[in-house]
């Protein structure tokens, strides 16, 4: 077991607790880790669904390499793309936006979804072949859906800001379908 800088104990190469089938996958969803910060790490409760995951999305602002680096160390396959806060090290690493294909359906990533007035429309229109987008910056979780189309915030892990909870986002994605949820940390 590694010393992760910012997630704490961090068993290398553990992955996955099930082997997924084509069709059928776990997503663990963050953004805005925003990591260095003081004494703050990414809670236990988080970790443990990540590492159980078959995909990490990551909305972006996780402000250092290491901090992806650690993510990647957990097991699943990380996506992720740039946030407002990231540095140069992570724009070189990651787009600022990308689609990604799991079981069959797809997912549109992009850190900043613009202002909330016409959000879900607007998306719907950046990413015309995807079935979501999931973004962060905001830090509030939120989950909308028009017409099979739905955008997700999985909120934050580890800066709420004025949200009432720590927040991280779940998707299970059967039979061509993704089902978006949000986990509450604390």
């Amino acid at each position: 077991m590694a010393e992760g800088r910012y997630l704490g104990k961090v068993p290398q190469g553990v992955g996955p607790s099930r082997a997924p089938s084509l069709d059928e996958m776990l997503i663990a969803i963050l953004a805005d880790t925003h990591l260095p910060r003081g004494s703050r790490a990414i809670p236990d409760a988080c970790l443990e669904r990540v590492r159980a995951a078959d995909l990490v999305l990551h909305a972006g602002d996780l402000l250092t390499a290491e901090v992806l680096e650690d993510l990647r160390a957990l097991g699943p396959p990380v996506a992720a793309v740039y946030g407002n806060m990231d540095g140069g090290d992570l724009r070189r690493l990651l787009p600022e936006r990308q689609v990604v294909e799991a079981g069959g359906v797809r997912i549109g990533l992009v850190h900043d979804a613009g202002p909330g007035h016409g959000r879900l429309r607007r998306m719907r229109m950046a990413f015309p072949d995807c079935d979501a987008v999931v973004f962060g910056h905001s830090h509030i979780p939120l989950h909308e859906e028009d017409d099979g189309f739905q955008i997700f915030n999985p909120g934050s892990p580890t800066d709420r800001r004025r949200q009432p909870r720590h927040s991280m986002g779940a998707a299970a994605v059967e039979g061509g379908r993704a089902r978006f949820e949000h986990v509450w940390l604390d």
